[in-house]
């Protein structure tokens, strides 16, 4: 089992056998911190409590130093996993709350018999588990629980449609029958004598928009915006290793470079960038300009479109679980390319959910007006003009947006953003599955997360889809798998805690104003960043996908009960001959079919 995850710890392993108890504790490491003393399973003092970890805690020396004060004695200096099993001694369930960071953790505590399993607050760490009411089997990635021998788990057909509706496994969902992905903030207790589980979720993004605050109160949310910021950048500093920063020239990674430049000298920061020959798909120009703005040493690797896609088979074949974001691509070739040279890079992910950055958030008004007007039967009528226009091949072509923007308003409100992003019409799903489930059971997280408060404004609903599902799911997800298979890691700034509970509380007129996306982010950085970084327009990390999938072959079909292959086969050549773009359901479907071919790795 560990050995299927010595691409995330390349360092060192470690074991804890019990037999008598039934436990059996495995570790990989990629070393960070402590570099001599770090290694895990770590005990505490009198050896019984012990943990395996993956992840950072960034305020470890403050949880150490008050617990040092209630008489814990440690024996490394520095290490933050050292914090895990003093922290759960002193604070147990309450332990996870307390920390600034991303963490997948087990601790097991030898004399109340009990495992516990906690997950960082926005899932950055992934943790697997499978329950059978006999054993709980624990894993950082899939494979990890596929290598273990007595454990052979099929395909479960519900979660394969949630896959196909949103593009990405929403927490606990995974490809698996019986397998569960631990959602963020989230902790897991088993009494290993009685094989009992507790579940229990410690912390959700919910937001709680504070009413009293005003236009008048803004140069006091700038100057807080900028601190938490900057704070949140330091903090992740801290590595006994190489380390530097993901630039794409956007607003939010050349946040996080203007940060590390208040705390280090700009020649030490090392920054990275992917680029392509092709233009519309480059963004290597604004990274370099704002490199040079700051004085960081630079390193970018520009590629060809055709090179990135001969790499494209070997690399879906790696992932154990299968993604629909094509950006995979594009991020892991960056992973490889940064780890040639540090093993830490710091990224600007979660910037867009919290701050409002997405094209969704600027569709919700039209929307609303759209569907208070437009008949039912007019709507059906655009929708197969729409589908009629010229198949653009562009990353986000105007036709492409309006199909799109369409077919959600063919939906009740709370269904919009996710049949936004959907890789396929709900209405399509009984062509593909033999059993299909409603619609509403399909998107049941979605429905529940935007009824759950109706005082909420629709754009505040949104906020919240996307950074509990689209983020923690697809985004996050992505970045971890893309980084950690050359053993990279990677630290997200705007996910720090304090800088979250201040957005978390923060109206949307801060977030987008008159069409303006970012709006306090971009007033926060003003006089920080040049101008063309802060006015740029929001260009996402693509790859002509459309037109590859015109002359990319599947390759052999892996067939799947339950689900119709001739559907998809139509599909496939309904966007060749360019009658149709199902750029977004196809790449699902050959991430689907590499993950499955497991002959190919």
């Amino acid at each position: 089992m560990t050995n299927a995850l010595a691409h995330r710890g390349p360092d060192g392993e470690g074991f804890h056998c019990d037999a008598a108890q039934r436990v059996y504790l495995g570790h990989r490491r990629l070393a960070i911190r402590d570099l001599i003393g770090g290694h895990q399973p770590m005990w505490n003092e009198d050896g019984t409590v012990a943990v395996v970890y993956n992840g950072e805690i960034y305020n470890h020396a403050e949880l150490r130093a008050e617990l040092v004060l209630r008489g814990h004695r440690f024996v490394t200096e520095c290490s933050d996993t050292e914090v895990l099993v003093h922290g759960f001694e002193e604070w147990g369930d309450d332990l996870p709350r307390r920390l600034n960071g991303m963490f997948a953790f087990a601790i097991f505590d030898q004399k109340r018999r009990q495992l516990f399993l906690a997950r960082d607050r926005f899932g950055e760490k992934p943790l697997y588990y499978a329950h059978d009411g006999q054993r709980l089997l624990f894993a950082s990635e899939l494979r990890g629980l596929l290598g273990h021998s007595d454990f052979a788990p099929g395909l479960s057909l519900t979660s394969l449609q949630k896959y196909f509706a949103y593009g990405y496994f929403p927490a606990p969902h995974t490809l698996y029958e019986g397998v569960r992905k631990l959602p963020g903030g989230c902790w897991l207790r088993l009494d290993v004598q009685t094989g009992q589980v507790r579940y229990q979720r410690y912390w959700q993004f919910l937001l709680t928009p504070d009413d009293s605050l005003t236009d008048a109160d803004e140069p006091r949310l700038i100057e807080e915006l900028r601190h938490l910021l900057f704070a949140a950048v330091q903090r992740r500093l801290v590595s006994d290793v190489p380390l530097g920063v993901f630039l794409s020239g956007g607003l939010d990674s050349s946040a996080v470079l203007a940060g590390m430049a208040r705390t280090l000298p700009p020649a030490s920061i090392r920054s990275f960038t992917i680029g392509f020959v092709e233009p519309s798909f480059d963004e290597s120009p604004f990274a370099r300009q704002m490199a040079r703005f700051v004085g960081t040493t630079h390193r970018e690797q520009i590629l060809s479109i055709d090179t990135a896609r001969e790499l494209l088979p070997a690399l879906l074949s790696k992932m154990d679980e299968p993604l629909g974001d094509a950006s995979l691509l594009p991020t892991h070739l960056l992973s490889a390319f940064t780890r040639q040279h540090v093993t830490v890079a710091l990224s600007g992910d979660g910037g867009d959910e919290l701050f409002a950055g997405y094209d969704p958030f600027l569709a919700l008004r039209p929307a609303g007006l759209y569907s208070q007007v437009m008949p039912k039967s007019v709507h059906t009528v655009l929708r197969q003009l729409a589908a009629r226009l010229p198949i653009s091949l562009g990353n986000m072509g105007i036709d492409f947006r309006l199909r799109r923007f369409l077919m959600g308003l063919s939906y009740d409100r709370s269904l919009w953003n996710p049949v936004w992003m959907s890789p396929l019409d709900p209405a399509a799903l009984p062509d593909l599955f033999a059993k299909p489930l409603p619609v509403e059971e399909v998107y049941s997280e979605a429905i529940a997360l935007w009824n759950r408060e109706p005082s909420l404004s629709p754009l505040e609903r949104s906020l919240e889809f996307f950074t509990n599902f689209y983020l923690q799911d697809d985004i996050l997800h992505k970045v971890d798998r893309a980084a950690m298979l050359v053993s990279l890691e990677t630290r997200a700034i705007f996910l720090d805690n304090d800088l979250v509970e201040f957005c978390r509380r923060l109206p949307t007129r801060f977030k987008l104003r008159h069409g303006q996306r970012k709006y306090l982010l971009r007033k926060a950085l003003t006089g920080v960043l040049p101008k063309e970084i802060l006015e740029r327009k929001k260009k996402g990390f693509g790859i002509p996908l459309a037109a590859w999938l015109r002359r990319l072959s599947p390759g052999p079909v892996t067939p799947i009960d339950g689900l119709d292959d001739r559907f998809l086969a139509q599909r496939w050549e309904a966007h060749r001959t360019g009658q149709e773009d199902q750029r977004l359901l196809l790449w699902c479907w050959l991430s689907l079919q590499k993950t499955l071919r497991k002959d190919e790795r």
